[in-house]
C-alpha cells in the first residue's frame, strides 16, 4: 500500500512536535505533548505550578485539588497552515467538585486530525480509496486536597492512533494502535512561608507543582519488535503573584521539563517506561543532562473584578537547548472574563534565533471557550486568577 506525498509530508512534520534526536529519542504519539490551552500556550507553553483551570488536566491535575464548582471548555487550533493541509487540533475539558467524595473529577478529549489519504495500488499509483487519520485520547481523573497547602491529582487516558485502516502487503500490522497511561502531579500552595532574606510572608502568593504524566507501555502499529514508548514526561512548575489589588494583579509563571525516554539509537530499542523514569536521569553527565531539560517561562497581566469582567495580556519565552530540539519562540496572547464565561486566545511565533527550530504551532492561533460556574474565580484563595 502506498499513500501520496501528503503523508510522508505529515510523516516529517509530526516529528518536529518533539524534535529528539538524542539517546532519550523519538516517541510514539507526540500529539501528547502539545500544550493544549490557549491561556497557558500564550505564557510560554507553561502550567504546571499554576493550572488554575480544567486544562490542568494536562499540566498539572493536583492544582484541580483547590478549585470548586464546574468548569468545561473547548480549545482549537489550526496545525501546520503554512502547508495548506486540512490539520487541526482539539481539546475538550470538563472538571466537577463533589463535596461527598472531597474532591474534583475531570475529564477530557484529545483529538488531532492529520486529515484524508488517498489509498493507492502497490504496483499502480492509480487511487483505489481513501482513509482518514487522526489520534485520540480520552482522560478521567481526580483530583483531591490532602491538606489546607497540599494538591493530590490522578489521570487515566486511553490511547487511540489510527495512521492507516489496513495492512501493507508485506507488513502485519493495520497501521492502528492503541495503549494506556496515567498520571500523577502535586501542588503545594503555602500558606504561610517566610524566607530568611525576606521580610513578607510570600506563601499566599507561590505556588509550586509536579506533574509525572504519560506512565504507560509502549505502543506498536506493527508488531512488538517495532514498538515504540509513549512520551512519558517530568514537569516541575512555579507560579508567584508578583503583585495584587483589586483591580489588577501581575502573575508569573516558569516550567521546567524533561521527557524520560530512554532509546539506544544504535539498536533502536527502547526501555520500559516504569525503567526510562530513572535511567533517563543518569546516561548522561549531569551537566549534559541539565541540557535536556525545556524551560518555559510566562507574565499574565489582569485587569479587573474575578467574577465580574475581566482582561487579561500575556507573554512568555520557550527555550530549548540547540542540541535537543532548538525550539526558541516568543508567545503572546490575550483572555476575556465576563461572569461565568472566558475566551482566551495565544500566537506562537517562530524561531526568535537565526536557525532556530520552529514549533509546529508556529504563526498560528489557538482559541478556548470556557464556562465555569458554582465556584470561587481562580484558586479559592486568590493566588492564580483565572475561571
Amino acid at each position: 500500500m502506498k499513500v501520496l506525498t501528503k503523508l510522508l509530508l505529515v510523516g516529517l512534520l509530526l516529528a518536529v512536535v518533539q524534535k529528539i534526536t538524542y539517546a532519550q529519542g523519538e516517541s510514539a504519539v507526540p500529539f501528547l505533548m502539545v500544550a493544549p490551552d490557549s491561556r497557558a500556550g500564550a505564557m510560554g507553553e507553561s502550567g504546571a505550578g499554576l493550572a488554575d483551570n480544567s486544562a490542568g488536566i494536562y499540566w498539572n491535575p493536583a492544582g484541580i485539588a483547590f478549585l470548586r464548582g464546574s468548569e468545561v471548555s473547548i480549545t482549537h487550533s489550526n496545525w501546520l497552515p503554512q502547508f495548506h493541509l486540512d490539520l487541526f487540533y482539539d481539546y475538550l475539558t470538563y472538571r466537577q467538585y463533589i463535596p461527598e467524595i472531597s474532591g474534583s473529577v475531570t475529564s477530557s478529549i484529545t483529538y488531532m486530525n492529520y486529515g484524508e489519504f488517498v489509498r493507492t495500488g502497490p504496483d499502480s499509483p492509480t487511487p483505489i480509496g481513501t482513509f482518514r487519520s487522526f489520534d485520540a485520547a480520552l482522560t478521567l481523573g481526580y483530583a483531591t486536597q490532602l491538606s489546607e497547602d497540599w494538591g493530590l491529582g490522578v489521570n487515566f487516558r486511553v490511547i487511540y492512533s489510527r495512521l492507516s485502516d489496513q495492512p501493507t502487503a508485506e507488513e502485519q500490522g493495520r497501521g492502528v494502535a492503541t495503549s494506556v497511561s496515567f498520571d500523577v502531579g502535586g501542588m503545594w500552595r503555602p500558606g504561610k512561608l517566610v524566607l530568611p532574606f525576606l521580610d513578607s510572608d510570600i506563601g499566599k502568593k507561590l505556588s509550586i507543582g509536579l506533574n509525572l504524566s504519560n506512565m504507560g507501555p509502549k505502543m506498536y502499529y506493527i508488531d512488538r519488535a517495532q514498538a515504540d514508548p509513549i512520551p512519558t514526561n517530568f514537569r516541575l512548575g512555579f507560579a508567584y503573584q508578583v503583585f495584587s489589588d483589586k483591580y489588577n494583579s501581575l502573575l508569573y509563571t516558569v516550567d521546567f521539563n524533561k521527557l524520560l525516554i530512554n532509546k539506544d539509537t544504535a539498536s533502536a530499542s527502547s526501555q520500559e517506561f516504569y525503567q526510562a523514569m530513572f535511567t533517563s536521569w543518569t546516561n548522561q553527565p549531569f551537566k549534559e543532562e541539565l541540557r535536556t531539560f525545556q524551560t518555559s517561562m510566562g507574565l499574565e497581566y489582569w485587569y479587573g473584578e474575578p467574577g465580574d469582567f475581566a482582561f487579561a495580556l500575556r507573554t512568555g519565552f520557550f527555550y530549548e537547548d540547540p542540541s535537543y530540539g532548538n525550539r526558541k519562540f516568543l508567545t503572546f496572547g490575550a483572555g476575556v472574563r465576563y461572569d461565568i464565561y472566558g475566551f482566551d486566545f495565544s500566537y506562537l511565533t517562530t524561531s526568535v534565533f537565526p536557525g532556530g527550530e520552529n514549533s509546529p504551532l508556529s504563526d498560528t492561533l489557538r482559541f478556548t471557550i470556557s464556562i465555569g460556574w458554582g465556584g470561587i474565580v481562580g484558586d479559592t484563595r486568590g493566588l492564580p486568577r483565572g475561571i
